[in-house]
């Protein structure tokens, strides 16, 4: 399936990704594409702090850009945040546990392009975009690959901009 969402603020932004993160599970993988300041780090943080604030915790959520990797432990499943920039080799993928992540962990994914063929068999494919340098309003076009999200048009249906799946 295939959505394309209009994010008028960053407050739209962080509503969707609350909302998404009320269906995530371990195993789930998401994806996060997109220019520097698009929101990619703004709506991980939002899944994050959600899923944290469900079982009574608050936590900072820095963004991973020099650790590469944050863990945060929910009672749902682990959560991994990793910012994929500053990968120079595919190969450092292994020596960061991302493959046996993909497998438990709810993973958050900016910067995938530098998984190469190492994505998982299924995931959520989220590309932000800013149409206009000067606005605050970004596009989300999300694709789904795989089984098991169902969940998704539940999401999208509710959210106003949505175009309805492809």
């Amino acid at each position: 399936m295939k959505y394309t969402k209009t994010l008028d603020t960053a407050d739209d932004t962080a509503a969707l990704a609350v909302a998404v993160s009320a269906h995530l599970k371990g195993g789930d993988c998401l994806l996060l594409s997109g220019p520097v300041g698009a929101g990619k780090t703004h709506f991980a943080r939002s899944i994050i702090q959600a899923m944290m604030a469900r079982d009574g915790e608050v936590e900072d959520v820095p963004s991973p850009t020099f650790t590469l990797v944050q863990v945060y432990e929910t009672s749902i499943a682990e959560v991994w945040h990793t910012d994929l920039y500053r990968l120079t080799h595919v190969d450092e993928l292994t020596e960061l546990g991302l493959d046996d992540a993909f497998e438990t962990a709810i993973t958050l994914v900016e910067w995938p392009d530098r998984l190469g063929s190492a994505r998982p068999e299924r995931y959520l494919d989220l590309t932000f975009s800013m149409p206009d340098i000067d606005s605050d309003v970004r596009m989300l076009d999300l694709v789904s690959v795989g089984e098991g999200w169902n969940w998704l048009d539940e999401v999208f249906n509710k959210a106003a901009k949505t175009t309805k799946p492809v």
